[in-house]
């Protein structure tokens, strides 16, 4: 089965840091929207093995890695809380 891990690191990650910000909207809609364009904006890291896991695991260590992600959940993060679509029709 193919596998974004980016996918899986901005679930586990967006829980942390969304919690900074006590005044933005959390219903489901906002944070599918804060996930899409987090991960429309950071590089996919696809895996179908236990080795490719194990590969994108380790690169997530790194300290760019954590900027990135860190960078573009906070961008989203704004851009949802400037135009949330909760109650809106579409």
């Amino acid at each position: 089965m193919l596998n974004n891990y980016m996918e899986n690191t901005v679930d586990a990650f967006l829980p942390h840091l969304i919690a900074k910000y006590p005044d933005i909207c959390k219903c489901e809609r906002c944070i599918e929207d804060i996930k899409a364009i987090a991960l429309n904006n950071l590089k996919p890291a696809y895996y179908v093995t236990q080795e490719g896991l194990l590969y994108s695991k380790v690169d997530e260590m790194t300290t760019q890695y954590k900027a990135d992600l860190t960078s573009e959940l906070t961008k989203a993060i704004d851009i949802v809380s400037q135009n949330p679509r909760h109650n809106k029709l579409i």
